[in-house]
């Protein structure tokens, strides 16, 4: 049976823990496909105690006295938002030609050049029956997928009192099996770099395996920032038997949440690789995945997997919508943080949402408060933020880490605690004063520790407050993590007024002032070699050096694709293009600086 195409040419990513918790329930139904977050088993269980009292659903709690209480609290969480789904999309279709129904909504969503949208309109037009057009219906739409997302290096290992428990239960290998065990066949999109352990447990479940026919009931799909990424993780899986039906590819900068920086490598050069190397990816994997199934499963494919390609981060205009789709072929394209101010499709505080229509440039930066130690975006007048402050002045800094899901640190004691918890700030702060430092250099070191945020309960709470359900902890704020593009939108939308600016129906992005988004990324790079080049320690060594100027000239080799790309467009970005070129010409300016200064250094490193 042919896989009926998604009608739509935009996702919405996964965002924080809460943020798109559950978005399916609310843009599903339309044709669109969302990610949730299926990291936080506690913020599940209170969605689940949610709906189902609001639907008037039997529920049942799932204690932590159950002895697979994370895997079950997340299968039957996304199990009922798969009932809710489908119930949602067969009232929507029973509600032919009713006007402003919800199938008017969908259809006049669609893409201005859907076949959907037009052979739909056109039954209309010509008076079929509404037996025909149901007939018609069943056969050609589909809900958007319920998605599905665990970042992999959020695995800690669990305890059962002083017992530590069997790596099944830990934590990124519960959520998974939560996932294979649920009703839905959708994807899970894997994110934040290969955790061999965990990939390799997706094996144990049939589930994730292609049929003869080349069908899976469960898809893997991995975020990579580059096309080596991409090779590695498919050959992978290909040997085990696991086929990747689709690579995310996702800014380094030019993002939500935690940014994985490449070295100086850009989403252009980078996504032209893919296009380049697409049939190389799926030939490699296909004959792996072909013997594999053969040695472990005994059986032959008899029609070709498919392989999609999508992108994400920063986009933020119809025009750089369409040209991705079809300069670079690509299967979709995420819109995340632009969905933070569409009520009808993400679950945002009211405050939160104010500070985020309010954001401006300024406030939305690249910030150390995360506890894994990788750079987070932040937006600076987060709640969070300013109740951690708040305990700072107190003479309590920390948190009392309820969740535990970033802890890591293993310097203060043998089982890892988070760099977030007032019990490892507590103990680095007296080891600091114990260093008798100069005040000045006291109080950078002091704010390095006191900056880490709790970021397991700031990015859970936004759900909580805006669905009046009890907090886990005590502890106040919301933690956000919007892309830097989200300062060029400055209001709050209709899930019509969104979906219509993504497709060129409307404009909602009422500044003239906005880059680029090539040219953003390419910004915040650069922004990101100098924050580089202060950090490194004076006089600088051999191997800073080779890396800084491998970066830079990885940037160079950027600004030159943007050079030829843009000369070749004829029409896309026309009335943009001698802005794009001063901007490019400006930013080479500021690398060849760069290098100005390292290469005499290098040269005198080398002699």
């Amino acid at each position: 049976m042919q896989e009926k195409k998604n009608p739509h040419t935009f996702h919405i990513p996964v965002m924080g823990l809460s943020y798109t918790i559950d978005s399916p329930v609310k843009v599903a139904h339309y044709g669109i496909s969302s990610v949730i977050s299926i990291v936080d088993d506690f913020l599940v269980e209170k969605m689940r105690e949610h709906y189902s009292k609001k639907l008037n659903i039997e529920y049942k709690p799932i204690t932590t006295k159950d002895p697979d209480y994370r895997a079950e609290r997340i299968r039957e969480y996304l199990n009922l938002i798969d009932r809710i789904v489908r119930q949602k999309f067969a009232e929507m279709k029973n509600s032919i030609l009713a006007k402003g129904s919800e199938l008017e909504k969908y259809v006049e969503m669609l893409p201005s050049y859907s076949d959907l949208k037009r052979k739909f309109n056109e039954m209309v037009e010509k008076n079929f029956s509404r037996t025909k057009i149901q007939e018609w219906l069943k056969e050609n739409i589909v809900p958007g997928s319920i998605d599905v997302n665990i970042m992999t290096k959020l695995d800690k290992p669990n305890y059962k009192g002083k017992e530590k428990l069997p790596i099944e239960y830990n934590d990124a290998h519960a959520a998974l099996r939560g996932f294979a065990k649920s009703t839905l066949e959708s994807s899970i999109i894997l994110s934040a770099g290969i955790n061999p352990r965990l990939y390799s447990y997706i094996s144990n479940f049939d589930e994730f395996y292609p049929d003869e026919n080349g069908n899976i009931k469960k898809k893997v799909v991995v975020k990579v920032s580059d096309f080596r990424s991409a090779l590695i993780q498919g050959k992978f899986f290909a040997q085990k038997g696991i086929w990747v039906s689709e690579y995310r590819i996702e800014s380094g900068l030019n993002c939500g949440g935690h940014a994985f920086a490449t070295d100086g490598f850009l989403m252009g050069p980078i996504l032209e690789e893919f296009k380049n190397r697409k049939e190389e990816l799926i030939e490699q994997n296909t004959q792996l995945v072909k013997k594999a199934l053969k040695k472990l499963r005994n059986y032959e494919l008899t029609k070709p997997l498919e392989v999609k390609l999508t992108a994400q981060g920063g986009v933020g205009t119809a025009e750089e919508h369409e040209f991705l789709l079809n300069y670079y072929n690509l299967d979709s394209v995420g819109w995340g943080s632009p969905f933070l101010l569409v009520p009808e499709a993400t679950v945002v505080d009211d405050e939160t949402r104010k500070l985020l229509s309010e954001a401006r440039e300024k406030d939305l930066y690249l910030s150390k408060i995360s506890p894994l130690g990788v750079p987070f975006n932040s937006l600076r007048t987060n709640t969070k933020d300013a109740a951690k402050i708040e305990l700072i002045k107190k003479g309590r800094p920390g948190s009392s880490c309820p969740k535990k899901f970033l802890v890591s640190n293993t310097e203060f004691t043998e089982k890892p605690i988070c760099t977030a918890s007032r019990q490892y700030q507590k103990i680095k702060i007296e080891e600091l004063k114990s260093l008798n430092l100069p005040e000045e250099e006291y109080k950078k070191e002091f704010d390095k520790i006191t900056d880490k945020s709790c970021l397991c309960l700031g990015l859970a709470s936004s759900a909580l407050i805006a669905n009046n359900l009890e907090p886990e902890s005590k502890e106040e704020g919301v933690s956000v993590c919007p892309g830097p593009n989200l300062a060029y939108f400055s209001n709050t939308y209709t899930l019509k007024e969104m979906v219509d600016h993504i497709y060129g129906r409307i404009n909602i992005m009422l500044r003239k002032d906005r880059p680029n988004m090539f040219v953003k990324e390419l910004k915040l790079y650069v922004d990101y070699l100098k924050d580089k080049l202060s950090e490194a320690a004076k006089p600088f060594n051999e191997k800073d050096l080779n890396y800084l100027l491998k970066f830079s000239t990885n940037l160079q080799e950027g600004i030159d694709y943007y050079k030829s790309l843009f000369a070749e467009l004829k029409t896309t970005f026309a009335d943009i293009k001698e802005q794009v070129y001063a901007e490019l010409d400006k930013i080479e300016m500021e690398i060849k600086r760069i290098n100005y200064e390292l290469i005499p250094i290098k040269k005198a490193v080398n002699s």
